[in-house]
């Protein structure tokens, strides 16, 4: 439940006297709630989200620990809170984050019911705090168990942070080929010119305060289970007890000639963007990929390149993941703005004048200026160290594991891009899934695993794409699908198409119909069949919209 505030009386922050360490304010009539929803309330100026769940009052912080969304828009369901924007879910109860892509947890506040009335108490230390960390413990001397954590994305980040919150106490290594600490990396095709610092998930502070070792600039070479060693680039070797594999993926080159010429450009970390961005300005550009990534890029270069022109081999964008009425929205929204797209197309040679990059030749025989040309064609796992290891690898070199984020090998876990795992909600077929929010689900588990706390993988992928200002949101697993019940319309640009297969929603993607793609998440998360007769019907009233 959201929209209008009931009335309300706030005290004592009016009382100039007033040396008391809280803030109290009645916020609502105890009937103002009925059980399973929610409201914003204010107290002191502050936003707080009012919960009534298993017949229990409590508030929280509203503003989601991700982006800050407002968590009022969201979707509840029994004691959690499911953000409206990216699909972070929280206890309502004590703020705790319970589902990623939010990395902490929120405020929890103190609740009173007097006279039918609602009091809702907020400390004045905390007012100005959004977010809570979890409490973690640190490195206890003598504990000699060392995990090894190789990768710095979005998975190694999560295991050391749960094996802190769980407090592990042996020694933690988080190994990364990056000269950067572990960073949002799905701002780079959103904001382009990005300063490294802004986009720190943690700072060195962090990692120092909690004993968690961070090795930049250093790579695996290779492993050796046997010994449960690994061998780095710079010829130091480093043993383990428990090591995590979450080394991801790198982008894919473009195999035709000229790809030594200057002003070619793969985006891969902080100072790929802001190089892209620098040498895209008022130039022709030539992006070749219809992927999430290159579409994002398009889409941040309209008020900066003077000419794009996107290569495609499919018909559409997004054909295989999100279908063709997508594809055929995203192709008008970036032509409108003067985008050129070539589909069904390859790129067979690039030409070049002074070293540099002139013009894009395609196999149709089409001949395309170009002062720089973006490769995003694909991901290649970076899997080559386990080469010669017993660690078990697929046909594409990425590497299985089961529910618990366990390789072949005990006590070798991988998580993230690189790892191929059953998905609990396409009945535990085994996927391989690029999504930030998924990694850091496998970094989670694959930490509570290591610790014996059996846990299983249930996480529901979420993800979300941004086109001229414009979210797009993904919840579920799609592929296969056979038919699309839509709401809304794709040509008013507000819609919600729900993906069937053996007549159930398997999938949700959704444009300015919030928060229908965190409530199809939701279903997804409790288990609950959707059925195509429920996706069809006219009553909505299980999406939440407010």
């Amino acid at each position: 439940m959201s929209g209008t505030k009931p009335p309300r009386q706030e005290f004592p922050d009016s009382d100039p006297e007033d040396t008391s360490e809280e803030l109290t304010a009645v916020v609502c009539l105890e009937s103002d709630l009925k059980d399973g929803q929610m409201m914003e309330v204010e107290v002191g100026h502050h936003s707080v989200l009012l919960t009534r769940s298993e017949g229990k009052y409590s508030a929280i912080g509203n503003q989601c620990t991700h982006y800050g969304a407002p968590l009022s828009k969201g979707v509840i369901s029994g004691h959690k809170v499911r953000c409206p924007w990216h699909g972070s879910c929280f206890n309502v109860h004590t703020g705790d984050l319970e589902e990623h892509p939010g990395m902490d947890c929120l405020p929890c506040h103190k609740v009173k019911i007097q006279n039918s009335k609602v009091y809702v108490s907020v400390n004045k230390k905390t007012l100005r705090q959004e977010k809570r960390l979890r409490s973690m413990g640190t490195a206890v001397p003598g504990v000699t168990h060392t995990i090894l954590l190789l990768g710095g994305g979005a998975a190694s980040l999560i295991c050391a942070e749960t094996l802190r919150q769980e407090y592990f106490g042996g020694r933690i290594i988080m190994v990364s080929r990056d000269d950067l600490l572990p960073y949002d990396k799905t701002r780079l095709s959103k904001v382009m010119n990005v300063e490294s610092d802004s986009i720190l998930l943690r700072r060195m502070e962090f990692f120092q305060q909690y004993d968690i070792e961070v090795w930049l600039r250093k790579e695996a070479l290779s492993v050796d289970t046997d010994k449960k060693t690994v061998t780095f680039d710079d010829g130091s070797v480093q043993g383990y007890d428990q090591l995590l594999i979450s080394t991801g993926c790198r982008a894919k080159g473009l195999d035709v000639p000229g790809m030594k010429l200057d002003n070619i450009k793969m985006l891969e970390t902080p100072e790929d963007a802001r190089q892209i961005h620098a040498a895209c300005l008022g130039c022709n550009v030539v992006l070749v990929g219809t992927s999430f990534v290159g579409m994002e890029v398009a889409s941040y270069l309209i008020d900066k390149a003077s000419s794009i022109t996107v290569i495609g081999s499919s018909e559409l964008p997004y054909q295989n993941t999100l279908g063709p009425e997508i594809g055929k929205v995203t192709m008008r929204m970036l032509s409108e703005k003067n985008v050129k797209f070539y589909m069904n197309d390859n790129v067979i040679e690039v030409k070049g004048a002074d070293g540099k990059v002139k013009e894009v030749v395609l196999k149709s025989g089409k001949v395309i200026p170009a002062d720089v040309l973006i490769v995003g064609i694909g991901i290649i796992p970076n899997s080559g160290f386990l080469r010669g290891s017993k660690i078990q690898m697929d046909a594409k070199n990425f590497v299985p594991v089961d529910k618990y984020m366990r390789t072949n090998v005990p006590n070798v876990f991988c998580g993230g891009d690189l790892a191929t795992f059953p998905l609990a909600m396409a009945k535990y077929q085994l996927v391989n899934i690029g999504h930030w929010q998924m990694a850091q689900a496998h970094g989670r588990i694959a930490a509570l695993n290591m610790l014996n706390k059996q846990t299983e993988l249930n996480s529901v992928p979420f993800y979300w794409t941004v086109l001229l200002g414009k979210t797009i949101r993904y919840a579920g697993y799609g592929e296969g699908y056979t038919e699309i019940v839509m709401k809304g319309k794709f040509e008013d640009r507000k819609f919600l198409a729900l993906y069937i297969k053996n007549d159930e929603v398997i999938a949700a993607a959704s444009l300015n119909y919030d928060p229908a793609a965190s409530a199809v998440a939701e279903r997804f998360a409790t288990g609950k069949v959707i059925t195509k007769k429920e996706a069809e019907s006219d009553d909505l009233s299980w999406l939440q919209l407010s």
